[in-house]
């Protein structure tokens, strides 16, 4: 059985500590430590925890790549993008969606990052193939009203409304969809840890989850992710380590014109 030890996080940068603390020794914020039970898998699990609940197993097959292979031998292919047809939104992630890439898209709540990747999965799903929007805050029926309202609606914009991990795993391995959008990555959780989602312990989870089934299977999956008062992303530490993009939507929600700003991208 899995070993279950605790210790506390900073919500704020995501530092870790044995004990207590009232100041972060990493970003200096006042009162962020929080208590977290994390479970502790035996050698040999990672990757096949069980799913929780719907007894669909989270384990991916690799696909070969991992296996190590001499530098002389690694055989490289054009890089084939998603392109949306969106000019601006293709043009700040260098060309187009990389295939198994994580993206994370933050920015003020209203601000219309919702907005934004809806009319990108409609894009993808009418020239590409399956698109998956997950949401773990709206309805379906929100959903399609403002796909509605965008114009943005095809039979191949497939809607899940579901934040345990596992479940989502499931579904994404069923589908295989050319795109997959989690709206929000705080909203997700892991039934394994027994912290609240949004916490540390749950974002860093349920982003790695998602990481791995993006490069084992080569489907590109985009976060939705909150900022804080600051200005910064939620746990900004753990979630720009883990994904490949990072994207900024800035802007004032009164007014027509909003920013994309690309703070990392790796391709």
């Amino acid at each position: 059985m899995a070993r279950l030890q605790t210790r506390f996080l900073c919500q704020n940068c995501g530092y870790e500590s044995p004990r207590w603390l009232g100041k972060c020794p990493e970003c200096d914020s006042w009162d962020t430590f929080t208590e977290e039970v994390v479970v502790k898998e035996k050698p040999g699990s990672l990757g096949k925890a069980s799913a929780g609940g719907g007894g669909s197993s989270r384990t991916i097959v690799p696909s070969g790549g991992g296996l190590p292979t001499p530098i002389t031998q690694v055989e490289t292919t054009a890089l084939n993008r998603l392109v949306t047809g969106i000019g601006e939104f293709d043009r700040v992630l260098g060309g187009g969606i990389v295939p198994g890439g994580l993206m994370l898209v933050g920015g003020d709540p209203g601000i219309g990052k919702s907005t934004l990747l809806t009319q990108v999965v409609h894009a993808v799903a009418k020239q590409a193939g399956p698109a998956l929007y997950i949401s773990g805050e709206e309805s379906a029926q929100q959903i399609k009203i403002r796909s509605g309202r965008l114009g943005a609606e095809t039979p191949d914009f497939l809607v899940s409304v579901e934040t345990e991990i596992g479940i989502i795993l499931h579904h994404l391995q069923s589908v295989r969809p050319c795109l997959a959008v989690i709206d929000s990555i705080q909203t997700m959780s892991d039934s394994e840890l027994e912290s609240a989602p949004g916490t540390v312990s749950q974002v860093r989870a349920c982003a790695t989850h998602l990481a791995r089934f993006a490069k084992t299977v080569g489907v590109p999956v985009v976060l939705i992710g909150h900022v804080t008062k600051e200005g910064n992303l939620a746990g900004p530490r753990v979630l720009e380590h883990i994904v490949d993009t990072v994207l900024y939507f800035e802007g004032d929600r009164y007014h027509a014109y909003r920013l994309l700003r690309a703070a990392k991208n790796r391709f």
